[in-house]
């Protein structure tokens, strides 16, 4: 797998500067989701669930501000702030509102892929408590994204992703189905148990030597799931 995996979220206001970060981001095989206004931002934030989010301060219907803190109540995706503002209040406040780095504008594009690309690395290391999941012979490296059995690579689909990783986190815990509805698909999804139990199966299809007779991806009824296979730290 590679960065076509990882997703940014681009809040800008202006249309050539939104043109130039898609051509520059798409160049480098991310998937670029735009907006425009700060309400725009939030919908795109629930629905496309970003791997980070780039958002200017001064867009046309509320301030970037806002938009980072709300982002914040409902996900923990990295947030690279893009501004023209150069006051230290303005930045200590962004970075004390929840966000993660702040670039200031005008900016390279090695400097701000630079700063992406470092964000994303934390983001994965910060969430993840080891590196490396083994089911059986098949082995998917969680800081890369990479997978691979006896048979060669494995693909995993962005939301059967962010599955995994979710009950990754549990640690071998039980993960109730709110807990991952609300963390793979939004608050706005917490009633679509079906959609979830299509997710199960199709990412048991993979991890599983036997999907009918799961082992590792193991149903706990009326509560949720539990993911169980071996460590390793790389």
């Amino acid at each position: 797998m590679t960065d076509t995996m990882f997703r940014v979220l681009v809040v800008e206001d202006d249309q050539d500067l939104r043109d130039v970060l898609r051509a520059l981001l798409e160049a480098e095989s991310y998937r670029v989701v735009e907006a425009e206004t700060a309400a725009r931002a939030l919908i795109e934030a629930r629905s496309n669930k970003p791997d980070v989010v780039l958002v200017d301060l001064g867009l046309p219907d509320r301030d970037g501000q806002t938009v980072i803190r709300e982002i914040r109540e409902f996900a923990s995706v990295p947030i690279i702030v893009l501004s023209a503002r150069a006051m230290e209040s303005d930045k200590v406040s962004a970075l004390d509102g929840g966000a993660d780095d702040y670039v200031m504008k005008p900016f390279s594009s090695t400097e701000l892929l630079a700063r992406v690309r470092a964000a994303l690395r934390r983001s994965v290391r910060s969430v993840e408590h080891t590196e490396k999941l083994r089911f059986g012979d098949l082995t998917i490296n969680l800081g890369t994204r990479e997978a691979e059995d006896a048979d060669g690579p494995v693909h995993f689909t962005p939301t059967e992703y962010r599955l995994l990783v979710c009950l990754a986190r549990g640690q071998g815990l039980v993960v109730t189905q709110d807990q991952i509805i609300r963390e793979v698909w939004g608050p706005d999804r917490v009633s679509d148990t079906r959609g979830l139990r299509s997710y199960v199966k199709m990412l048991r299809e993979k991890i599983e030597p036997d999907p009918a007779r799961p082992i590792h991806l193991v149903t706990e009824v009326g509560v949720g799931y539990r993911l169980i296979g071996s460590r390793d730290r790389v």
